[in-house]
């Protein structure tokens, strides 16, 4: 009876762990399979919603809010630090984009102007004497200069960089916000050139100067880098590099990062790299003369006149590393164009606006019926505000 109970037992049947094995396999594959079926169709939805959001053209606007205003033509607008400042010859406003006052700064000026650098703001007299150092929370520093002011530029932690003309001389000087003066020199034209344009780096470290040369008639820029820390220390009147190019006139140059400076050519584009002692690292050249040059942190771009009669314009866009980004051809007779700070670029004449992406897809056009000042982009793609002439318009496309 033992032995017939211990063989009914064994006709029980066994377990075949290697089919149990397929099995699982066969449900984590069929499970995999669904994963990766419903991610592709999540995929597929979010590239669509990207595609039709980055592509999508729009002529028309919905007004979210409105702030009425009285300000002149004269009145000048731009975005810092995420609110609006406002300024003119007799003062500067500084608001957040529900109007509501933050600071405002009562001065006169004949031309002014201003630089801006991370959270720090210069308004500056052109061809005056004064100079006001600025941030989010106020004023910092004012600055009397001895001699008619040409251009500032202003560092990260508020160093200011002052190129004065006095005749055929240039003076420079750095200043803290305190007006202390850090460093200064002069520049006699008729032996280097005259100076016409500054950049400063974001660390005040490195000072560059365009000069122009035509006492020897012919045409001759040259750039000239200065260091204040302690490399330059061992230079003579601190100059690390000295660069001269033959016909070519170099009207405005740039630091669009710490170690990285653009000087903007009327026939070519000459990016300089470098810590310490910048160098010529990038040439790009311009096969027609440019009509307008513009910049910010990360692109370059470039408009040339087109011999297309419908589309009279071409626009090129490069990186900062000389990369080429975007062509576009536009036939818009525009008075402005700028990267927003959202890397679009805004096309602009008194009425009317086009806005691209810079993958190069026309995105807005609009024609007001009231003068047109500024653009600011909102927080999300489809958002703006219109800075128009009696009043300020928070508005989503549509």
């Amino acid at each position: 009876m033992a032995g017939n109970s211990r063989n009914g037992f064994r006709t029980v049947r066994e377990l075949n762990l290697k089919e149990y094995k397929q099995k699982i396999r066969e449900h984590r594959l069929k499970i995999l399979k669904r994963t990766l079926v419903i991610s592709l169709i999540v995929f597929i939805v979010i590239v669509g919603t990207w595609l039709f959001v980055a592509l999508r053209h729009y002529d028309t606007f919905e007004v979210t809010a409105t702030v009425e205003h009285a300000d002149t033509e004269a009145t000048k607008y731009e975005e810092f630090q995420k609110n609006i400042l406002k300024y003119s010859n007799d003062g500067a406003f500084y608001t957040d984009k529900e109007n509501e006052p933050i600071w405002n700064q009562a001065y006169e000026m004949s031309n002014p102007q201003i630089d801006i650098c991370e959270k720090y703001l210069v308004i500056y007299d052109k061809r005056g004497m004064n100079i006001y150092i600025f941030t989010p929370e106020g004023l910092q520093g004012k600055i009397e200069t001895t001699m008619p002011i040409d251009q500032v530029r202003v560092a990260a932690q508020g160093t200011v960089a002052v190129l004065m003309r006095k005749d055929a001389d240039g003076y420079l000087a750095l200043y803290d916000t305190d007006g202390n003066n850090l460093a200064k020199g002069e520049i006699h034209g008729e032996k280097s050139g005259y100076p016409v344009a500054i950049a400063l780096s974001q660390d005040a470290v490195k000072l560059g100067v365009a000069m122009l040369d035509i006492n020897h008639g012919t045409v001759r820029s040259t750039i000239v880098f200065y260091n204040y820390g302690s490399v330059g220390q061992n230079e003579i009147d601190r100059i690390v590099g000295v660069t001269t190019f033959d016909d070519i006139v170099i009207p405005e140059i740039e630091f669009v990062a710490n170690d990285k400076m653009v000087a903007f050519g009327d026939s070519e584009i000459l990016i300089f790299e470098g810590a310490q002692k910048p160098q010529l690292k990038q040439e790009i050249l311009l096969d027609k003369e440019a009509r307008s040059i513009f910049s910010n942190e990360k692109y370059i771009g470039i408009v040339t006149e087109n011999e297309d009669e419908a589309l009279t314009h071409h626009l090129t866009v490069y990186s900062t590393e000389g990369r080429n980004v975007m062509e576009k051809d536009f036939a818009m007779a525009y008075s402005d164009i700028e990267f927003l700070s959202n890397d679009e670029i805004c096309i602009r004449d008194k009425y009317a606006c086009d806005i691209y992406t810079i993958q190069g897809a026309y995105k807005f056009h609009y024609e007001f019926d009231r003068e047109l000042y500024k653009i600011i982009p909102g927080k999300v793609a489809f958002h703006y505000m219109f800075i128009l002439n009696d009043a300020i318009e928070s508005v989503r496309l549509k």
